[in-house]
């Protein structure tokens, strides 16, 4: 089976459909994408591109809210938080670094508080 993403306007994905590999080449990334694509097209309109259930390729599987970035050809989850920026593996990450947790003893859970701009334990 084959997993494609619908785009809006913008390249946010609206909507992810499973396609049988019969319907789309045999479900090879990346002939399987084209044809795929515009059979969705046809059948559901608007612009489609396949993403990998297992990350194969396009970075990460698509997911509701996920941006296309046609220029890099990957999937960008959407920005947990406003001060978050991209890294050169195009991931999300603190303005502060993550405290290690193996240094941090039994309670080591943290989670990101963006009004301190500050993990807490």
């Amino acid at each position: 089976m084959a997993h494609f993403a619908q785009l809006d306007e913008n390249d946010i994905v609206i909507r992810v459909l499973v396609v049988h590999d019969n319907d789309c080449g045999g479900g090879i990334f990346p002939e399987s994408c084209p044809i795929g694509s515009d059979k969705l097209t046809k059948l559901f309109g608007g612009r489609w591109k396949q993403t990998s259930y297992n990350n194969n390729f396009r970075k990460q599987y698509a997911g509701g809210g996920y941006q296309y970035n046609e220029e890099i050809d990957k999937f960008i989850s959407p920005q947990p938080y406003a001060s978050w920026s991209l890294n050169e593996n195009f991931d999300w990450v603190a303005p502060v670094e993550h405290p290690d947790p193996s240094n941090m003893g039994y309670n080591n859970m943290y989670y990101w508080n963006e009004e301190t701009q500050t993990w807490v334990q």
